[in-house]
């Protein structure tokens, strides 16, 4: 489980595709000492496991595979050398739970229509897929990217999301552009509210 708060900004530094599966290698700041095999990291947005991890001239490493689901249910399909990745490990008990709670579970692939930005901030308006619209409500919370942030706006499937200077700073989001695409996690508590009301 995560919280939605991004604690590192990563870099993509190699992938090995193969036919189902690649294995990705991510630089970070986290102290190799402190990754341990098996654990959790959000890259982005999708939980991933940690199956190496080492150091390299003055930056951590850590390496995850990437398994065919997550290829085609999020944007890790086009990561390549370079990209930099939203990163956050896996809550502990009694971790300040600042954003909201965020499986690392990835419904699908949004797309950014549009920015504005002023005094510092941006306002950037995001296209759901319709089948996922319903779980978006005003004033609710979303993960976009593996950032947790609060909905401002919502027009049928299309709602929208301000980024404050700070959020800005420590993320990928100034790097955001119209058209790219982004990692969608909807609420969970909106979806088993959902699926208890259709139960009814």
């Amino acid at each position: 489980m995560f919280t939605g708060l991004v604690s590192d900004v990563g870099e993509v530094l190699a992938i090995e595709a193969g036919a189902n599966l690649n294995h990705v290698r991510v630089a970070c700041s986290y102290p190799v000492e402190t990754m341990a095999l098996g654990a959790s990291i959000a890259c982005g947005g999708p939980c991933l496991t940690v199956v190496a991890r080492g150091e390299g001239g003055n930056r951590s490493w850590f390496e995850v595979d990437v398994a065919a689901e997550t290829l085609a249910r999020t944007t890790a399909r086009h990561w390549k050398q370079g990209t930099r990745l939203n990163l956050e490990r896996s809550l502990k008990i009694g971790d300040e739970l600042g954003g909201h709670i965020v499986t690392g579970h990835i419904d699908a692939v949004a797309g950014i229509v549009a920015i504005e930005d002023f005094d510092g901030m941006r306002r950037i308006d995001i296209r759901a897929p319709h089948e996922l619209a319903r779980f978006i409500a005003e004033k609710g919370s979303v993960a976009l990217d593996g950032t947790s942030l609060t909905v401002n706006s919502v027009e049928g499937d299309v709602f929208s999301v301000l980024l404050i200077p700070h959020t800005l700073k420590v993320t990928t989001w100034d790097e955001r552009r119209v058209g790219d695409e982004i990692n969608l996690e909807v609420d969970l508590m909106a979806r088993y509210a959902a699926r208890l009301f259709e139960a009814k």
